[in-house]
């Protein structure tokens, strides 16, 4: 397993760009980038349960490992969900598992920089490493953008 660093520096105020990065619409805008339709079912309380999941419901469990709003976020995240169903104790899950992904919003002269740690494995190393700065650079324009 590695961990992948991706930042961006966004002309907004951090509680905007918090906001926006974590909840509706904000999130399934910018999540789109990495699967169209993709939502999350729980809450960004620390030690609330959370499955991000695609439009069929497939996706990941995870917990909310901490949480300090507008300044950092850990998403422990725990297994998968196939057909509505959880799995955290296959072997194919436990090679990964837990896995984090965590989000610092830290303020500058420019706005604020959004710092993504995330625990890459296997296979998707590369697609990570493509797919979150367009991710970043989505969440930087829905956060620029006059609503």
């Amino acid at each position: 397993m590695t961990t992948q660093h991706h930042e961006i520096l966004i002309d907004a105020p951090r509680e905007h760009v918090w906001h926006t990065m974590l909840y509706t619409p904000g999130y399934e805008r910018w999540a789109a980038t990495f699967f169209e339709g993709s939502r999350y079912e729980g809450s960004w309380e620390a030690g609330s349960k959370m499955r991000f999941c695609g439009p069929n419901g497939d996706g990941m469990v995870a917990e909310i490992a901490e949480h300090r709003p507008a300044e950092f976020v850990s998403i422990r995240h725990l297994g998968m969900v196939t057909d509505g169903v959880e799995d955290t104790t296959s072997q194919a899950v436990r090679a990964w598992a837990p896995c984090f992904e965590n989000y610092t919003f830290t303020d500058e002269a420019e706005g604020t920089r959004v710092r993504v740690d995330v625990d890459v494995f296997g296979s998707f190393d590369d697609w990570m490493n493509e797919t979150w700065p367009k991710a970043l650079l989505s969440l930087k324009s829905l956060c620029e953008t006059p609503a």
